[in-house]
């Protein structure tokens, strides 16, 4: 798993900084978790085709996450995709989605998938669990998490005892099936060990702080937390809805995390040494995200 930041800045872009977007690289696809605008070309500069990606996560409609849909939704079709593209987010999207549509003249010669959520699973495959829970905005706006799924480790060697040979039953057994050998009927529980720990990241979305962000976020391997202001812009973070850099960190401590990134860092901090340092102070193992840096899994 691998996560690429696209655009860590908040509401307005800057040389440095350009408007939130996450991508993820995991399960042999590319998500995108929110789409502001100028996503494209950062997608080009990280060396990211955009046309391995499968699903985009939008936290809410604020433009600074999502004014950059339009933009790759035609570019998408200029290209020639054929392959269907699955959209989420709040109640609203199939407006928003429309009115992207209709603007200017283009054509897509692919599906869109526009799907609106609410708490609970989102998605769910045989690798993966997409959840998500609304969180304390000033509209509605939600956070995603997304948890690997570990199968049992297969022990070769009791396989081997039973008299199994090496083939499809093999796998089978791995998946879970019970499978019939020699007049016998064998359990996976006869061949799989304990179940491992898949890894699991989170998403904040914009927010105050919340119980539904510490439930959401809770034990995750990686959470990726907005941290619009300082802790002595703490007023404009409660009039604005947004977080600081103290509470982020005192979000990631409760729930548990293993480690902390701060994004959607404003344009009135001319450096992020501040809101680092005092997110440390509470949560120790905490970085600032940076346009494409990376984080491996």
């Amino acid at each position: 798993m691998e996560i690429i930041f696209l655009g860590t800045s908040s509401a307005v872009p800057t040389l440095e900084r350009n408007h939130p977007s996450i991508a993820l690289r995991a399960f042999a696809e590319v998500m995108l978790f929110d789409c502001g605008e100028g996503t494209q070309r950062q997608l080009i500069e990280a060396k990211i085709s955009p046309m391995k990606i499968t699903k985009i996560f939008i936290s809410h409609f604020h433009g600074d996450h999502i004014l950059g849909l339009g933009g790759l939704i035609q570019s998408l079709g200029f290209r020639g995709r054929e392959k269907d593209l699955d959209i989420y987010g709040p109640k609203g999207l199939h407006k928003i989605i429309n009115a992207i549509s209709s603007f200017g003249y283009f054509q897509i010669n692919y599906n869109l998938n526009i799907h609106e959520i609410q708490d609970g699973t989102v998605i769910e495959t045989e690798d993966y669990v997409v959840e998500c829970a609304k969180v304390e905005h000033n509209i509605p706006s939600y956070a995603y998490s997304i948890r690997e799924k570990k199968k049992p480790l297969f022990l070769r060697e009791k396989a081997e005892e039973l008299g199994i040979p090496p083939g499809p039953l093999y796998g089978k057994l791995h998946n879970g099936e019970e499978v019939e050998f020699e007049g016998r009927i064998i359990k996976p529980e006869q061949v799989l060990g304990e179940a491992k720990k898949g890894k699991k990241i989170s998403y904040s979305g914009d927010t105050r702080p919340c119980e539904a962000m510490i439930r959401l976020a809770r034990d995750s391997d990686i959470l990726i937390h907005e941290s619009t202001y300082e802790a002595e812009d703490y007023q404009r973070a409660v009039d604005n809805a947004h977080s600081t850099s103290v509470e982020a960190a005192e979000i990631a401590r409760e729930a548990n995390v293993n480690e902390l990134v701060l994004t959607h860092i404003s344009t009135r901090y001319t450096s992020d040494k501040n809101i680092k340092s005092e997110a440390q102070k509470v949560f120790k193992n905490t970085k600032v995200a940076r346009d494409y840096m990376k984080i491996d899994l």
